[in-house]
């Protein structure tokens, strides 16, 4: 490996980072990650801190999951690689395609189409939504409802979907047919409404009227994740979703649940879905699903849409979509060495107790600094601040405020991740209770730094 003089001189000129600006990226070096154990990361200068960031929501049990590594490694001496593509397939795929089938069963989804990631779980899912329209007779249905303030990836169709304006702005025309409504965001929503029940009535009412508008045989599908992450970890009132699949039901609206963030653990139950007491029509994952060490994905189909798909005598069903690492046997290999581990530590449980110090911690903080508005979390291991320069008005804090909070406290022993006006936490789910007080006293030291 190049000496960390080269690394250092070169950080950030060949390369540019996703979701950032170029030239910030020039001006201000990303921190050079060079190595991790456990639940912390360190860096070129041997600085080792707690990554409350958990990689990106997905490194779910930790950097030193040997099982999933020992997976990797074997798979790779066997069979490094081979297509799904209709005449083939793998060992690895089809295990777990049983294992996942298992898994979900309780979220009542019983195949599996495999992706590379998040973003191609959500394109599939939006394609086969239409398609399963197109089967069925329904060739109208082309239009899809989404929440604002939610994320769903980076690709065209995710776009079109997302609800925020800085995924969307730049790269537009996007996708026709994508309509939003508000989400159930306490702190901000134009209702001017702060209970999450009303609030929930309303932007129910508000989707009950989109789609008297739009035209219900228009509409092929409403994606949602059970919790926002990416937008600021909005967690809805318990009838929210729910409400929204009698909605979907009633109006013959496809209900994608996005669990890219949410499968595996991270809410407290082992699905986003299954918190709610939701069963989807289909749900995009990925993230946890290898732990983060393989890039891999799985978009999860419900029984009555695999009759359609698999009773098709006309030719319609044939599925014209997949990616040339759809089912790779090392990522497959991987998963199923993450599910085993994942269900072994029962990681809900701790995610559940960890996510609830946090969040008593971060309501603690917020009685000490004015800078935050907002606390949000109380589902599993994810939460958020959103920081504001009043309180009264909810103006937002400026961008160096924040920027040099994150910078003290990755000091002080943490990495957190600033989205906008959000800190947003999202650690592995194994995290320890002496490392949760870490991140808690990180922030606070951030906090007292810019205060």
């Amino acid at each position: 490996m190049k000496d960390s003089n080269f690394l250092k001189e070169h950080n950030a000129k060949s390369l540019w980072h996703p979701m950032a600006h170029p030239g910030d990226s020039l001006a201000n070096p990303p921190a050079i990650i060079t190595s991790a154990q456990g639940v912390k990361i360190t860096d070129i200068d041997g600085h080792e801190v707690v990554d409350a960031v958990g990689g990106l929501w997905n490194v779910n049990l930790g950097f030193s999951c040997q099982p999933v590594k020992d997976a990797i490694a074997a798979q790779l001496d066997v069979l490094p690689y081979y297509s799904t593509f209709r005449g083939t397939t793998n060992d690895q795929v089809i295990q777990l395609a049983e294992e996942l089938r298992k898994f979900f069963a309780p979220d009542g989804l019983t195949r599996a189409f495999f992706t590379s990631g998040g973003s191609d779980s959500v394109e599939t899912a939006l394609r086969l939504a239409r398609q399963y329209h197109k089967i069925r007779g329904e060739e109208g249905r082309i239009k899809f409802l989404s929440l604002k303030k939610g994320y769903h990836g980076t690709h065209m169709g995710g776009a079109s979907v997302n609800g925020n304006a800085n995924f969307r702005t730049q790269y537009e025309p996007l996708l026709p047919g994508c309509h939003h409504i508000p989400a159930p965001y306490t702190y901000r929503n134009p209702f001017n409404e702060t209970d999450p029940e009303r609030l929930a009535r309303l932007c129910l009412q508000a989707l009950e009227d989109e789609i008297a508008f739009q035209g219900a045989g228009t509409i092929a599908a409403f994606i949602m994740e059970p919790v926002l992450g990416a937008g600021g970890v909005i967690p809805p009132h318990k009838s929210f979703m729910p409400g929204v699949r009698e909605i979907c039901s009633k109006h013959g609206i496809l209900l994608i649940a996005d669990e890219v963030i949410t499968a595996f653990g991270r809410t407290g139950s082992w699905s986003g879905s299954r918190r709610w007491g939701v069963q989807p029509d289909m749900m995009a994952t990925a993230k946890a699903i290898t732990n983060g060490y393989f890039p891999f994905g799985a978009v999860m189909i419900a029984d009555h849409m695999t009759e359609v798909f698999e009773k098709d005598t006309t030719g319609k069903a044939a599925i014209g979509h997949g990616y040339t690492y759809s089912g790779h046997p090392v990522g497959a290999a991987a998963a199923l060495a993450c599910l085993a581990e994942t269900l072994r530590l029962n990681v809900p449980e701790n995610a559940a107790a960890r996510g609830t110090q946090i969040h008593q911690g971060l309501l603690a903080l917020q009685q000490k600094y004015a800078l935050i508005g907002d606390v949000r979390g109380g589902h599993g291991l994810m939460c958020a601040l959103e920081l504001v320069a009043d309180r009264t008005t909810k103006a937002a804090v400026d961008k160096k405020t924040i920027g040099r909070l994150q910078e003290v406290a990755y000091e002080a022993g943490a990495m957190v991740r600033v989205s906008g006006p959000n800190i947003i936490l999202s650690p592995p789910l194994v995290l320890g209770e002496t490392e949760a007080d870490t991140i808690l006293s990180a922030l606070d030291a951030g906090f007292a730094a810019v205060s």
